[in-house]
């Protein structure tokens, strides 16, 4: 049985009124996965490149936050 054979069935168990939520839900899931995937991929790219340096917080607020004097 496949993944969407398993999908199928799961809707078929459900009242009428629930399967067009579920439905929606899973298309939400999907369009967002679809758009996240390049990105991650890119980000990826990018590490294995060595474009990514580790982000230093507390160096972060120092700059952010000039001396109090």
């Amino acid at each position: 049985m496949t993944s969407i054979d398993k999908a199928a069935a799961a809707l078929e168990l459900l009242p009428e009124e629930m399967r067009e939520p579920a439905v929606a839900y899973l298309l939400e899931q999907a369009e967002k996965y679809q758009a996240l995937k390049p990105l991650v991929a890119e980000g990826i790219e990018d590490v294995e490149g060595g474009r990514v340096a580790e982000w230093d917080f507390g160096d972060f607020l120092r700059r952010a936050r000039p001396a109090v004097k």
